[in-house]
């Protein structure tokens, strides 16, 4: 325990000392206050139940996550692999959120409740972007190289959605709670279900949509319902038919 604590204590002496003299230091630190605030005031603007700065800044741990995968990923792009993973790991311990601190994400990043929460190593996610508890940005195998999602900008991905595999989610998608998305999802969509299909694109529904009344839950709604309510729908039609053609060859 002693020779694994020396590691990471020298690991990140080492990463400061890369970083050249003092002013490099002092620079990076504003950089980081910088980041702190603007997810802070994100988090303000996106969450209604977010009461003050210093309740988010102080007890979500979401924010906590993504400052602590900041620090990690810094070291990681020194080489210092080690002492990126243990924070990491730490933050995951605290947080119950694990971000891989080779991921590489955008600015504005909420993750909001943040439990199970898991970003792998080759995902990347864009700008202003919201994660609900229970997300999954995840591989599909054990081949190295990219294997992870990249996340556009400005994506909303619900509760317990899992998106798996190295493709591409647009900016300005959404990804409805529990979906498993296992292919690209293109930009300005809505993709629900499991595996995950594009409800809608641009506003529009799309033939995924199928139609049964007014079966739209909050402007997403539920394929397998829908193409049930189609298929009763068609059973009607054909019963209907069956029982005219009956009456006529009396």
């Amino acid at each position: 325990m002693g020779s694994i604590l020396s590691q990471f204590v020298s690991g990140l002496n080492k990463a400061l000392e890369d970083h050249g003299d003092g002013n490099d230091i002092v620079t990076k630190i504003a950089e980081s206050i910088k980041d702190i605030k603007e997810d802070v005031a994100s988090v303000m603007e996106r969450d209604p139940a977010a009461s003050s700065e210093s309740e988010v800044l102080f007890l979500y741990s979401g924010v906590h996550a993504v400052s602590a995968y900041r620090l990690a990923h810094m070291l990681d792009g020194k080489g210092h692999k080690f002492t990126a993973r243990a924070i990491s790991q730490a933050a995951k311990f605290f947080t119950d959120i694990e971000i891989h601190p080779s991921a590489k994400i955008g600015k504005n990043l909420f993750i909001d409740h943040g439990a199970g929460v898991v970003i792998g190593e080759t995902a990347e996610i864009g700008d202003n972007c919201t994660i609900y508890q229970g997300v999954t940005l995840g591989g599909t195998g054990k081949h190295v190289g990219k294997r992870h999602p990249t996340i556009g900008n400005n994506v909303m991905i619900g509760a317990g959605a899992k998106v798996l595999g190295p493709f591409k989610v647009g900016d300005n998608s959404k990804i409805a709670a529990g979906a498993v998305v296992l292919n690209e999802i293109p930009e300005n969509s809505t993709a629900v279900g499991m595996p995950a299909r594009v409800v809608r694109q641009k506003g529009v529904k799309t033939e995924n949509d199928g139609y049964c009344g007014d079966l739209d839950q909050i402007h997403i709604p539920d394929p397998v319902a829908q193409e049930l309510c189609r298929l009763r729908q068609r059973i009607e039609e054909l019963e209907k038919r069956l029982d005219e053609k009956e009456k006529g060859s009396e």
